[in-house]
């Protein structure tokens, strides 16, 4: 699988770039590639894809910044585009919503005549869930099978809205094509251009008899389970997208996408430390001094480890590999810091105030900070400098 370009890269803007700069840079790349004046350039195409795909990503705040901070995968599914996943008409149906209908996009460009719109029927909208997750299920990936309200398509018009086939008819204004031509007067001269037709919405057929269930809407509000399978490597409040998984368009339209952000569920034992993770280990006093070995719980199991015989209260112990994975780099494992504090009991029995009394003045038991393996700070940054 080849290797996606860096959204930015594509537009050729910075990653400080404001919104007005990222539109006009994408209007510069699309007039460039666009289609109509390339006919038959598969290379000029997939550039424009390409082009669409990365401003779809940049334009939205919230896609922007997650795909800042974890990249593509950060983004899910609207890499479709640049792979030549989704067509030229998904691309025209998808940005007319932003664009403010099909002949605004066709019009930013100035041209189109030689589309027309084969998508019918009005877009779904987007769903929004949260999806909660264990420490483990995060760390290894998982698939779930998850219950959600939603709008589908109706089973008895098959999403059509009529109540029978002789109920759909060809549209009389646009003869059945889904647009209308119209001439524009633009910067690059007067260039014929198409619009969505106004009496079916793009479509090319008219219902004159609804379906009585869906009362022609092609859809229905009911419960749907949706699987959904997450990567390994996933974080509190990471945003995935499943693309035609939101709720259903009307009258066929095209669904919406679901978006599913991450939960982070707490653990009974460990914390997160970015890729590390963290357990505290508390160790009585002689356990401590004399050594011992000890059980710790990792997300793959208990694993036991040496303790050595004078280990120091804030003592950081290293388990390689027993960390998260990277949603971003493959192979890469973050590590488990088991984190030693020796446990000062709080009340003591007469005779155990009586052998404390009598190891107090021993030379052993004297604090020396010279012998000590430095600070807290210190020894935290020798870890991760290793």
């Amino acid at each position: 699988m080849a290797t996606k370009r860096d959204y930015y890269e594509i537009l050729g803007v910075s990653k400080t770039a404001t919104q007005v700069e990222i539109k006009r840079a994408y209007r510069k790349v699309a007039m460039k590639y666009h289609p109509d004046r390339n006919p038959g350039d598969k290379e000029a195409e997939r550039k424009f894809k390409e082009a669409a795909e990365a401003y779809e990503v940049l334009s939205d705040e919230d896609k922007r910044a997650r795909y800042d901070r974890y990249g593509h995968a950060g983004v899910g599914d609207q890499g479709a585009w640049g792979s030549g996943g989704m067509t030229m008409d998904d691309i025209f149906e998808h940005f007319s919503d932003i664009f403010g209908g099909g002949s605004a996009f066709e019009s930013f460009f100035g041209g189109g005549g030689s589309r027309a719109r084969s998508a019918r029927g009005q877009r779904g909208g987007n769903l929004k869930i949260k999806v909660p997750l264990t420490m483990e299920e995060m760390a290894r990936g998982v698939t779930k099978k998850i219950k959600i309200k939603k709008y589908v398509t109706c089973d008895s018009c098959k999403g059509s809205g009529a109540k029978n086939a002789g109920a759909v008819q060809t549209c009389t204004t646009c003869r059945g094509t889904g647009y209308v031509r119209q001439i524009r007067d633009t910067f690059l001269g007067q260039m014929q251009t198409t619009t969505a037709c106004p009496t079916c919405s793009g479509s090319g057929q008219v219902i004159s008899a609804k379906c009585s269930k869906c009362r022609g809407e092609g859809r229905v509000y009911a419960e749907d389970t949706v699987t959904i399978d997450i990567p390994a490597g996933v974080t509190d409040g990471i945003q995935l997208s499943m693309s035609g998984a939101g709720n259903a368009g009307k009258q066929g339209g095209r669904s919406g996408d679901l978006l599913i952000t991450i939960e982070e569920k707490p653990h009974p034992f460990l914390h997160r430390d970015g890729q590390n993770l963290v357990y505290e280990l508390y160790l009585n006093f002689a356990d401590a001094a004399l050594g011992t070995s000890v059980e710790v719980p990792t997300i793959d199991g208990k694993v036991r480890i040496k303790i050595p015989a004078g280990t120091q209260s804030g003592k950081i112990f290293r388990l390689k590999g027993k960390g998260l994975p990277s949603l971003q780099s493959y192979g890469q494992t973050g590590d488990q810091l088991v984190h030693v504090t020796v446990w000062t009991p709080k009340k003591l029995t007469a005779e155990e105030q009586e052998l404390l009394e009598r190891m107090r003045k021993l030379p052993n038991f004297q604090p020396d900070p010279g012998k000590s393996e430095g600070s807290f700070f210190k020894r935290m940054k020798e870890m991760f400098s290793r």
